[in-house]
């Protein structure tokens, strides 16, 4: 989960290394550091917390050189200490690192043996370490970084820094992502292509097993087997205004407010104005006889939605999976069925795992990403992006009503191919889904009512979220959401199973957010609320207005949404489960975007 950048430049690097880790932060911020080469000498300015830490440090110890690494840090192997930040240093060389190294252990007794002895408790140093016994033992910077990778296990991206030479990084991945950008007389890397956007629009991806020899002229690109590698260069397009946050105190708040804009520029260009689908035509479910969703964390809980549209609009038998668990349980798959990965990194180290588990074992993977450029694009047989923008808050939002707004749109094309839908209800649909924009609109405008509850939920210890049919994976949702930026334990469960257990938590201290729209599951989830009220428990019902005219009456507190096709409820009701969260968090004095020990990017398993 940790962002790692590199540069070889014309200028003094320190400035551009951290405006770069400023973009990878989102991946984790326990601690941060950066290595240069000047003058032909090695040197590091490391500190723990956040990147302006850093960037304090540099202020009163600058670090110059036009040769550099960096790093942010998610903490995996060490506490967060100056100690086990990176860069890790042994001797002339400096490494930084994403991923994990699985047999560090063996490795650290292997060395320690031989008089290399580690500081950190981290895995990254047994890098450097195993990188200077080969330097010692004569071999070049190349043949020390080449000798060093043989002997890793575990997934990693890595780039190394090497003392009297400036004009020199080698960079590799395995099963984490990397990148090189190309600039006139400088090149670049860095996890992803948003932090090389304000330095480069050349990018060329590495694949699995490529390491590189990268000086100012260019980069030498090299396979599994040593073998020398064309990979293609790509241009990027990455707005990078739309990475600042517009006068928003917080980069949540201001992704929340772009979901009516992004939503319809989704629907714009995968729908047509007289009501037909814009969709790939390889995107086919013809013949296909099962669809299997998977994916994790918020990710996970769009495709929990998506299975109600699959098998009630289309017809079709659907399977959600955690990706995490998915390879381990090693699923019966059809040979005629479709495997679809969802994740708004495109990087998610377990769900490309679990992608990489299935691609010869079903008919067509496909990926629902919002980095058209990510590895779990480049390896899916088709890849539907979202359409988002970069999103910068941990805690997802508007990737995740893009991915239900795409997912609805597969579902309504699982439903024509298959015969379900004629040409007329399709168009009916599809109408119903370009009127959602403008009811985000409305629910948007019930933040200040949301924030005055949300000064009362802070408050709480434990939080229950209830919802019957599609609501139930938005209960799912709107408890994650809490969990994640404010801290307070909420779990979500389908209303009906209330009864079997969890009702012996319902006190006046614990508050339950019932979300039911006035649908055809409304009088039971109705019922159910209605228990929690007998019980003296503290409901917050979030409906239409029928459903609170109905139902209000002796709820602790109500919101109003309007009224909303049932099918597509679920992206309507997104808002006010965000809502509640950011405006909980702000009342803790939480931070909304970089919440503890989470991180947006999680490509460690």
């Amino acid at each position: 989960m940790c962002g790692i950048v590199g540069v070889l430049g014309n200028h003094e690097v320190a400035p551009l290394l951290v405006e770069a880790l400023k973009r990878l932060e989102y991946r984790g911020y326990d601690s941060a550091g950066i290595a240069t080469v000047n003058g032909g000498k090695l040197d590091r300015r490391r500190a723990v917390g956040k990147l302006v830490n850093l960037s304090d440090l540099l202020v009163h110890a600058p670090l110059a050189g036009k040769a550099g690494i960096g790093h942010t840090r998610w903490a995996t192997h060490g506490a967060a200490t100056v100690t086990n930040a990176h860069p890790h240093k042994a001797g002339p060389v400096a490494v930084v690192h994403n991923g994990i190294i699985e047999n560090f252990r063996d490795l650290r007794a292997e060395l320690a043996a031989a008089g290399y002895v580690q500081e950190s408790e981290t895995d990254t140093e047994t890098v450097a370490l195993l990188a200077k016994l080969h330097l010692d033992q004569g071999a070049s910077p190349v043949e020390a970084a080449r000798a060093t990778l043989k002997r890793l296990h575990g997934a990693f991206a890595l780039c190394f820094l090497f003392d009297g030479h400036d004009d020199l990084m080698i960079a590799a991945r395995k099963g984490s992502p990397l990148a090189i950008g190309h600039g006139e007389g400088e090149m670049f890397v860095g996890s992803d292509a948003i932090a090389l956007a304000p330095m480069t629009d050349r990018i060329t991806y590495l694949e699995e097993g490529d390491w590189a020899v990268i000086t100012r002229k260019g980069a030498e690109i090299f396979d599994a087997h040593d073998r020398r590698a064309n990979r293609a260069e790509t241009r990027i397009q990455i707005d990078a205004a739309r990475i600042e946050k517009g006068g928003y105190k917080h980069f949540m708040a201001k992704e929340i407010a772009e979901q009516p804009v992004v939503i319809a520029d989704a629907l714009k260009h995968y729908t047509t104005a007289d009501g037909t689908l814009r969709l790939p035509e390889a995107l086919t479910f013809a013949g296909i006889d099962r669809v299997t969703l998977v994916a994790c964390g918020t990710a996970h809980y769009a495709c929990h939605v998506a299975k109600y549209w699959f098998e009630q609009v289309a017809g079709i038998p659907a399977d959600i999976d955690i990706a995490s668990e998915f390879r381990y349980r090693d699923p019966v798959l059809s040979p005629a069925s479709m495997a679809i990965f969802v994740s708004q990194s495109g990087e998610t180290a377990d769900t490309l795992a679990a992608l990489r588990h299935v691609k010869e074992k079903v008919a067509r993977v496909v990926s629902v990403v919002n980095v058209p450029t990510s590895s779990i694009a480049r390896e899916s047989d088709l890849a539907l992006p979202i359409l988002a923008g970069v999103e910068v808050g941990v805690a997802s939002t508007k990737a995740f009503t893009c991915q239900l707004t795409v997912l609805a749109l597969m579902a309504l094309k699982a439903a024509t191919d298959r015969g379900r839908l004629d040409a007329a209800t399709l168009a009916a649909h599809l109408a119903d889904l370009r009127n959602i924009p403008g009811l985000l609109n409305h629910a948007l405008g019930l933040s200040q009512a949301i924030a005055q509850i949300s000064e009362e939920l802070a408050e709480a210890q434990d939080i229950l979220f209830l919802g019957r049919g599609p609501m139930f994976p938005m209960a799912l949702e709107g408890a994650l959401k809490l969990k994640e930026i404010s801290y307070i334990h909420a779990e979500g469960y389908a209303s009906g199973e209330l009864k079997h257990g969890p009702i012996a938590l319902i006190d006046q201290r614990v508050p339950v957010i019932v979300m039911a729209p006035r649908d055809a599951l409304f009088d039971k989830t109705v019922s159910n609320m209605q228990e929690v009220m007998a019980r003296n428990g503290k409901v917050l019902l979030i409906s239409d207005a029928q459903g609170v005219a109905e139902a209000g009456q002796g709820t602790w507190r109500s919101l109003t949404l309007p009224e909303v096709p049932p099918a597509f409820a679920p992206i309507l009701y997104a808002v006010p489960a965000q809502l509640l969260a950011y405006h909980t968090a702000i009342a803790k004095g939480t931070d909304v975007d970089q919440p503890r020990n989470l991180a947006k990017s999680v490509t460690v398993e």
